[in-house]
């Protein structure tokens, strides 16, 4: 490990597990958390869960899991060139997804509707759940009983009043304070993974076209780059080429823009960071540009119609499976009807969000058609 500076999260001066442990051999405790978030359950999953297109509509297209090991190559560069601490970083960004519905967003909204009077669904709650609770591993202990760092980047946003009911987890958002600096690396990181990579995925679908993207000003610029300097370039190269650089230019932004911030803020601890306002950041300019991308891929791409009947579809598939096991909890797996007895609602949840895309349209035939077992 890159020698560290002094306001970078140290995994020798972590705030902890929830169960206490023997320190690892061979491995920081970062590190640590790192491989239990991958040989995780729900890391798995991760694989059939859809990121913009649903699972089964191509091999090319990214899930879940393909965004998240992009996310912390991302942020592993950004943290080598900053001197903060890599492996907590790619902790954060591996886990991050954890706790997505099937079906991206669409899935999200619906069970969040579902779940509206048992208190609301929020995806980053679920992912701190899932290494909380929920993944089933370990003789002494519920979930990966992952450091508080790793736990409090997983948590990214969180009302007031969730917080309150997470003890040590959630004071930040009380006492409104930053998580340190590898979590807002990762928080970033993950907001170039998916703008750029959305561009890239809609292109190969089909549903937007390079001479709608020229409108967007980080994206014709880069174009025009890549075409004055191999004019006779086309196609995919072309796309992969223009995306590398937008992504390059990006973090690179990113990492100039922090640079100063950090100097200008000047943190000698890690809880000066949390004290301090973000300190990982864009430059304004390219944040704007960033916003620009963002709105054109909401109008273009998210609401594609095509993308809109999948998510219908997706919609109604987890509104009737959560109406299902709610009428009947006899319908629930034998693993979540003990869990079902406390909170009924809650273990439905737990069950739906953990479906990948496939098991849930599965599930989904075998509860409604009378053709399925």
């Amino acid at each position: 490990m890159h020698e560290l500076v002094a306001y970078a999260a140290n995994p020798a001066t972590s705030r902890g597990r929830q169960f206490n442990e023997a320190p690892p051999a061979g491995r920081t405790e970062f590190q640590r958390d790192r491989d239990r978030i991958i040989h995780s359950t729900a890391f798995r999953r991760l694989e059939y869960k859809t990121q913009v297109f649903v699972n089964h509509e191509g091999d090319l297209f990214r899930t879940r899991l393909t965004h998240s090991i992009e996310v912390a190559q991302i942020g592993r560069s950004v943290a080598r060139t900053l001197g903060l601490n890599e492996d907590l970083v790619e902790a954060v960004s591996l886990a991050h997804d954890l706790g997505h519905t099937p079906f991206g967003h669409a899935g999200q909204d619906a069970l969040n509707e579902c779940m509206k009077e048992f208190g609301g669904f929020e995806h980053n709650l679920q992912s701190l759940r899932v290494v909380d609770v929920l993944e089933q591993r370990y003789a002494a202990f519920e979930g990966l009983n992952l450091c508080f760092e790793t736990r409090e980047g997983i948590l990214k946003h969180c009302s007031v009043k969730n917080a309150q009911k997470l003890g040590e987890i959630g004071e930040r958002f009380i006492r409104k304070q930053r998580p340190s600096l590898e979590a807002q690396i990762a928080n970033l990181a993950d907001e170039i993974a998916y703008n750029n990579h959305d561009v890239d995925d809609g292109l190969r679908s089909g549903l937007i076209t390079i001479e709608q993207l020229s409108s967007v000003g980080i994206f014709s610029r880069h174009l025009d780059s890549v075409k004055a300097q191999y004019p006779s370039l086309v196609d995919r190269r072309l796309i992969h080429e223009t995306v590398r650089r937008m992504i390059n230019t990006l973090v690179s932004d990113l990492t100039g823009r922090s640079k100063a911030l950090i100097a200008q803020s000047h943190p000698q601890r890690i809880d000066e960071v949390r004290d301090a306002t973000p300190l990982i950041a864009f430059s304004a300019g390219i944040q704007q540009e960033q916003q620009e991308l963002k709105k054109f891929l909401h109008q273009h791409l998210y609401q594609h119609y095509k993308v809109a009947r999948m998510s219908n579809k997706a919609k109604r598939i987890v509104t009737d499976l959560f109406r299902a096991f709610l009428t009947d909890s006899r319908l629930l797996p034998p693993e979540f009807q003990a869990r079902a007895e406390s909170d009924l609602p809650r273990a439905i949840a737990d069950y739906v969000a953990g479906m990948t895309d496939r098991y849930a349209i599965r599930e989904h035939r075998r509860l409604f058609s009378v053709e399925e077992t």
